[in-house]
Protein backbone atom coordinates (compact mmCIF):
# COMPACT_ATOMS: atom_id res chain seq x y z
CA UNK A 1 0.00 0.00 0.00
CA UNK A 2 1.52 3.31 -1.13
CA UNK A 3 2.27 6.04 1.40
CA UNK A 4 -0.41 8.73 1.11
CA UNK A 5 2.28 11.39 1.09
CA UNK A 6 3.95 10.06 -2.06
CA UNK A 7 1.24 8.08 -3.85
CA UNK A 8 0.77 9.19 -7.48
CA UNK A 9 -2.60 10.73 -8.29
CA UNK A 10 -4.61 8.71 -10.80
CA UNK A 11 -7.27 11.02 -12.23
CA UNK A 12 -9.31 8.03 -13.44
CA UNK A 13 -9.17 6.34 -10.04
CA UNK A 14 -8.59 8.97 -7.33
CA UNK A 15 -7.85 7.68 -3.83
CA UNK A 16 -10.45 8.90 -1.31
CA UNK A 17 -7.92 8.70 1.53
CA UNK A 18 -5.37 10.69 -0.45
CA UNK A 19 -7.97 13.40 -1.00
CA UNK A 20 -8.59 13.56 2.75
CA UNK A 21 -4.86 13.65 3.45
CA UNK A 22 -4.28 16.55 1.07
CA UNK A 23 -7.35 18.52 2.18
CA UNK A 24 -6.54 21.28 4.67
CA UNK A 25 -10.05 22.50 5.51
CA UNK A 26 -10.03 20.69 8.89
CA UNK A 27 -7.35 21.80 11.37
CA UNK A 28 -5.33 18.67 12.19
CA UNK A 29 -1.79 17.70 13.11
CA UNK A 30 -0.13 16.09 10.08
CA UNK A 31 1.37 13.14 12.00
CA UNK A 32 -1.94 12.35 13.68
CA UNK A 33 -3.90 12.77 10.45
CA UNK A 34 -1.57 10.48 8.49
CA UNK A 35 -1.73 7.81 11.21
CA UNK A 36 -5.54 8.00 11.33
CA UNK A 37 -5.98 7.76 7.56
CA UNK A 38 -3.39 5.01 7.06
CA UNK A 39 -5.08 3.03 9.82
CA UNK A 40 -8.48 3.76 8.28
CA UNK A 41 -7.57 2.19 4.96
CA UNK A 42 -5.97 -0.91 6.49
CA UNK A 43 -7.28 -4.42 5.82
CA UNK A 44 -8.10 -4.73 9.52
CA UNK A 45 -10.65 -1.92 9.38
CA UNK A 46 -12.02 -3.04 6.03
CA UNK A 47 -12.52 -6.73 6.77
CA UNK A 48 -12.36 -7.16 10.56
CA UNK A 49 -14.32 -4.17 11.89
CA UNK A 50 -17.68 -5.07 10.23
CA UNK A 51 -17.71 -8.35 12.17
CA UNK A 52 -16.29 -6.98 15.42
CA UNK A 53 -18.68 -4.03 15.81
CA UNK A 54 -22.03 -5.94 16.06
CA UNK A 55 -20.39 -8.56 18.29
CA UNK A 56 -19.02 -5.84 20.59
CA UNK A 57 -22.38 -4.06 20.83
CA UNK A 58 -24.20 -7.28 21.60
CA UNK A 59 -21.66 -7.99 24.34
CA UNK A 60 -22.20 -4.51 25.80
CA UNK A 61 -25.97 -5.12 25.89
CA UNK A 62 -25.53 -8.46 27.66
CA UNK A 63 -23.02 -7.04 30.12
CA UNK A 64 -25.42 -4.23 30.93
CA UNK A 65 -27.83 -6.84 32.27
CA UNK A 66 -25.03 -8.29 34.40
CA UNK A 67 -24.05 -4.81 35.62
CA UNK A 68 -27.64 -3.99 36.53
CA UNK A 69 -27.80 -7.05 38.78
CA UNK A 70 -24.17 -6.97 39.96
CA UNK A 71 -22.93 -3.36 39.61
CA UNK A 72 -19.49 -4.03 41.14
CA UNK A 73 -18.83 -7.69 40.27
CA UNK A 74 -15.50 -8.44 38.55
CA UNK A 75 -14.49 -4.76 38.84
CA UNK A 76 -10.72 -4.30 38.76
CA UNK A 77 -9.09 -1.28 37.18
CA UNK A 78 -5.70 -2.91 37.84
CA UNK A 79 -6.61 -5.99 35.78
CA UNK A 80 -8.36 -3.92 33.11
CA UNK A 81 -5.33 -1.75 32.43
CA UNK A 82 -2.98 -4.71 32.27
CA UNK A 83 -5.23 -6.51 29.80
CA UNK A 84 -5.51 -3.35 27.74
CA UNK A 85 -1.73 -3.00 27.84
CA UNK A 86 -1.27 -6.55 26.55
CA UNK A 87 -3.73 -5.90 23.74
CA UNK A 88 -1.97 -2.68 22.77
CA UNK A 89 1.48 -4.22 23.08
CA UNK A 90 0.91 -7.34 21.01
CA UNK A 91 -2.12 -6.78 18.75
CA UNK A 92 -2.73 -3.11 17.98
CA UNK A 93 -1.01 -1.33 15.10
CA UNK A 94 1.81 1.17 15.76
CA UNK A 95 -0.31 3.94 14.23
CA UNK A 96 -3.23 3.21 16.54
CA UNK A 97 -1.00 3.03 19.61
CA UNK A 98 0.57 6.35 18.66
CA UNK A 99 -2.88 7.97 18.37
CA UNK A 100 -4.02 6.56 21.73
CA UNK A 101 -0.96 7.86 23.61
CA UNK A 102 -1.11 11.15 21.75
CA UNK A 103 -4.75 11.59 22.78
CA UNK A 104 -3.76 11.65 26.45
CA UNK A 105 -1.31 14.49 25.77
CA UNK A 106 -3.85 16.40 23.66
CA UNK A 107 -6.58 16.09 26.30
CA UNK A 108 -4.27 17.22 29.08
CA UNK A 109 -3.15 20.27 27.09
CA UNK A 110 -6.68 21.37 26.19
CA UNK A 111 -7.70 21.25 29.86
CA UNK A 112 -4.43 22.97 30.71
CA UNK A 113 -5.24 25.82 28.33
CA UNK A 114 -8.69 26.41 29.85
CA UNK A 115 -7.21 26.14 33.35
CA UNK A 116 -4.43 28.64 32.58
CA UNK A 117 -6.95 31.19 31.29
CA UNK A 118 -9.69 30.65 33.85
CA UNK A 119 -8.28 33.01 36.46
CA UNK A 120 -8.10 30.22 39.05
CA UNK A 121 -5.33 27.98 40.35
CA UNK A 122 -7.18 24.70 39.83
CA UNK A 123 -5.79 21.22 40.63
CA UNK A 124 -4.10 19.50 37.69
CA UNK A 125 -3.11 15.91 36.96
CA UNK A 126 -1.85 15.96 33.36
CA UNK A 127 -1.32 12.62 31.62
CA UNK A 128 1.88 12.35 29.58
CA UNK A 129 2.38 8.67 28.69
CA UNK A 130 5.58 8.07 26.74
CA UNK A 131 5.37 4.31 26.38
CA UNK A 132 2.69 1.64 26.44
CA UNK A 133 4.03 0.60 29.85
CA UNK A 134 2.91 3.99 31.17
CA UNK A 135 -0.68 3.14 30.26
CA UNK A 136 -0.81 0.46 32.97
CA UNK A 137 -1.02 3.22 35.60
CA UNK A 138 -4.83 3.49 35.28
CA UNK A 139 -4.35 6.08 32.54
CA UNK A 140 -7.66 5.41 30.76
CA UNK A 141 -9.61 5.77 34.00
CA UNK A 142 -7.64 8.85 35.07
CA UNK A 143 -8.37 10.46 31.70
CA UNK A 144 -12.11 10.39 32.48
CA UNK A 145 -11.64 11.40 36.12
CA UNK A 146 -9.53 14.41 35.11
CA UNK A 147 -12.26 15.65 32.81
CA UNK A 148 -15.11 15.47 35.30
CA UNK A 149 -12.97 16.79 38.18
CA UNK A 150 -11.91 19.74 36.03
CA UNK A 151 -15.48 20.67 35.09
CA UNK A 152 -16.52 20.43 38.76
CA UNK A 153 -13.51 22.41 40.06
CA UNK A 154 -13.84 25.17 37.46
CA UNK A 155 -17.56 25.69 37.88
CA UNK A 156 -17.42 25.48 41.68
CA UNK A 157 -14.97 28.38 41.59
CA UNK A 158 -17.02 30.35 39.05
CA UNK A 159 -20.27 29.87 40.96
CA UNK A 160 -18.61 30.88 44.22
CA UNK A 161 -17.58 34.20 42.66
CA UNK A 162 -20.87 34.64 40.81
CA UNK A 163 -19.21 34.89 37.42
CA UNK A 164 -18.83 33.07 34.13
CA UNK A 165 -15.76 32.12 32.16
CA UNK A 166 -14.46 35.12 30.18
CA UNK A 167 -11.51 35.82 27.93
CA UNK A 168 -8.49 37.36 29.70
CA UNK A 169 -6.64 40.39 28.32
CA UNK A 170 -3.98 38.10 26.86
CA UNK A 171 -4.45 34.39 26.37
CA UNK A 172 -1.86 32.02 27.84
CA UNK A 173 -0.97 29.35 25.27
CA UNK A 174 1.85 27.96 27.41
CA UNK A 175 0.12 24.57 27.94
CA UNK A 176 -0.13 23.98 24.15
CA UNK A 177 2.78 22.12 22.56
CA UNK A 178 3.74 23.35 19.10
CA UNK A 179 5.47 20.24 17.86
CA UNK A 180 5.64 16.49 18.47
CA UNK A 181 4.93 15.00 21.87
CA UNK A 182 7.45 12.88 23.77
CA UNK A 183 6.17 9.48 22.63
CA UNK A 184 8.51 6.55 22.02
CA UNK A 185 8.28 4.36 18.89
CA UNK A 186 5.52 1.77 19.16
CA UNK A 187 5.92 -2.05 18.87
CA UNK A 188 5.93 -3.46 15.34
CA UNK A 189 5.47 -7.19 15.89
CA UNK A 190 3.93 -9.71 13.51
CA UNK A 191 0.51 -9.35 15.13
CA UNK A 192 0.46 -5.58 15.62
CA UNK A 193 -2.12 -5.09 12.86
CA UNK A 194 -5.45 -4.14 14.48
CA UNK A 195 -6.56 -0.62 13.54
CA UNK A 196 -7.65 1.91 16.13
CA UNK A 197 -11.39 1.72 15.38
CA UNK A 198 -11.49 -2.06 15.64
CA UNK A 199 -9.35 -1.97 18.78
CA UNK A 200 -11.72 0.49 20.46
CA UNK A 201 -14.73 -1.68 19.62
CA UNK A 202 -12.95 -4.74 21.08
CA UNK A 203 -11.78 -2.95 24.21
CA UNK A 204 -15.09 -1.27 25.09
CA UNK A 205 -16.78 -4.46 26.42
CA UNK A 206 -13.64 -5.15 28.47
CA UNK A 207 -13.94 -1.67 29.87
CA UNK A 208 -17.53 -2.39 30.87
CA UNK A 209 -16.71 -5.77 32.40
CA UNK A 210 -13.81 -4.66 34.58
CA UNK A 211 -15.16 -1.29 35.70
CA UNK A 212 -18.02 -0.72 38.08
CA UNK A 213 -21.33 0.30 36.54
CA UNK A 214 -20.78 3.87 37.74
CA UNK A 215 -17.25 4.02 36.30
CA UNK A 216 -18.35 2.72 32.90
CA UNK A 217 -21.37 5.03 32.76
CA UNK A 218 -19.15 7.99 33.62
CA UNK A 219 -16.58 6.99 31.00
CA UNK A 220 -19.22 6.63 28.28
CA UNK A 221 -20.91 9.92 29.10
CA UNK A 222 -17.65 11.83 29.46
CA UNK A 223 -17.63 11.81 25.65
CA UNK A 224 -20.51 14.28 25.60
CA UNK A 225 -18.40 16.76 27.56
CA UNK A 226 -16.71 17.44 24.21
CA UNK A 227 -19.39 20.09 23.79
CA UNK A 228 -18.75 21.52 27.27
CA UNK A 229 -14.99 21.83 26.76
CA UNK A 230 -15.60 23.14 23.24
CA UNK A 231 -17.77 25.92 24.67
CA UNK A 232 -15.05 26.83 27.20
CA UNK A 233 -12.43 27.13 24.45
CA UNK A 234 -14.79 28.97 22.08
CA UNK A 235 -15.51 31.44 24.89
CA UNK A 236 -11.82 32.07 25.54
CA UNK A 237 -11.00 32.41 21.84
CA UNK A 238 -14.22 34.36 21.12
CA UNK A 239 -14.58 32.02 18.18
CA UNK A 240 -17.95 30.21 18.39
CA UNK A 241 -17.61 28.46 15.02
CA UNK A 242 -15.29 25.97 16.75
CA UNK A 243 -18.41 24.25 18.06
CA UNK A 244 -19.30 23.14 14.54
CA UNK A 245 -16.43 20.63 14.87
CA UNK A 246 -17.91 19.02 18.00
CA UNK A 247 -19.65 15.70 17.35
CA UNK A 248 -20.53 14.48 20.87
CA UNK A 249 -23.14 16.91 22.13
CA UNK A 250 -25.96 17.46 24.62
CA UNK A 251 -24.39 16.21 27.90
CA UNK A 252 -27.69 16.82 29.71
CA UNK A 253 -29.26 14.02 27.66
CA UNK A 254 -27.09 10.89 28.10
CA UNK A 255 -26.49 8.64 25.10
CA UNK A 256 -26.80 4.87 25.04
CA UNK A 257 -23.55 3.09 25.88
CA UNK A 258 -23.99 0.79 22.85
CA UNK A 259 -22.34 3.30 20.52
CA UNK A 260 -19.49 4.18 22.88
CA UNK A 261 -16.82 2.86 20.53
CA UNK A 262 -17.97 5.00 17.60
CA UNK A 263 -18.44 8.04 19.84
CA UNK A 264 -14.94 7.56 21.19
CA UNK A 265 -13.58 7.85 17.64
CA UNK A 266 -15.50 11.11 17.24
CA UNK A 267 -14.13 12.26 20.60
CA UNK A 268 -10.59 11.73 19.36
CA UNK A 269 -11.37 13.65 16.18
CA UNK A 270 -12.81 16.61 18.09
CA UNK A 271 -9.87 16.70 20.51
CA UNK A 272 -7.33 16.73 17.69
CA UNK A 273 -9.08 19.51 15.78
CA UNK A 274 -9.47 21.60 18.94
CA UNK A 275 -5.79 21.17 19.80
CA UNK A 276 -4.82 22.12 16.24
CA UNK A 277 -6.93 25.28 16.46
CA UNK A 278 -5.21 26.23 19.73
CA UNK A 279 -1.80 25.58 18.17
CA UNK A 280 -2.68 27.89 15.26
CA UNK A 281 -3.73 30.62 17.68
CA UNK A 282 -0.50 30.15 19.63
CA UNK A 283 1.53 30.59 16.44
CA UNK A 284 -0.46 33.70 15.53
CA UNK A 285 0.13 35.20 18.98
CA UNK A 286 3.87 34.52 18.75
CA UNK A 287 4.01 36.10 15.30
CA UNK A 288 2.00 39.18 16.28
CA UNK A 289 3.76 42.09 18.04
CA UNK A 290 2.66 42.85 21.59
CA UNK A 291 0.31 45.88 21.95
CA UNK A 292 1.93 49.24 22.70
CA UNK A 293 2.15 49.76 26.43
CA UNK A 294 2.02 46.05 27.14
CA UNK A 295 4.67 44.71 29.56
CA UNK A 296 5.49 42.23 26.77
CA UNK A 297 6.26 45.00 24.27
Amino acid sequence: MNDLRTKPHDRRDPDAFQALWLDQSLPYDDDAKLALLEDGRSWSRQFFLPFVRPFARLTIALLQVVRTLLPRAFASSWLLHRLLYLGLRFLVSPRANFLILRHMHVGSEILGFVRANSGYDLPASPLRPRTLEDMKDDVFLKHDLNLFNFVIDLNTALRKDGRRLTKPARLDFGPITDGPFAIDPMPRGWFNVIDIETAIELFTPMYQLFLTDADFWRAANSLQLDETIGIYVATLLEQPWNLALVNNKHPLVPESTLRSGWRLMLHGLSAETLHAILREHKRAQVAAPAPVGSPLA
